[in-house]
């Protein structure tokens, strides 16, 4: 009978652990960005005024 290979096993269970913590923070980064709003499509303009005008 084979002896089992221990270190095999314990680097798959890494590589898992590991898998599974990305895709969670994948999901944390997403949820994020999802909560964060987005910037409107005439951002560069002044509040109430024509671009470039400062006001006057």
């Amino acid at each position: 009978m084979a002896k089992p290979n221990y270190s095999f096993e314990k680097r798959q269970r890494e590589i898992a652990k590991k898998k599974q913590q990305e895709e969670k923070d994948a999901r944390k980064r997403e949820a994020r960005d999802a909560a964060k709003p987005a910037p409107a499509a005439g951002s560069d303009t002044p509040p109430g005024g024509q671009p470039g005008t400062k006001g006057f």
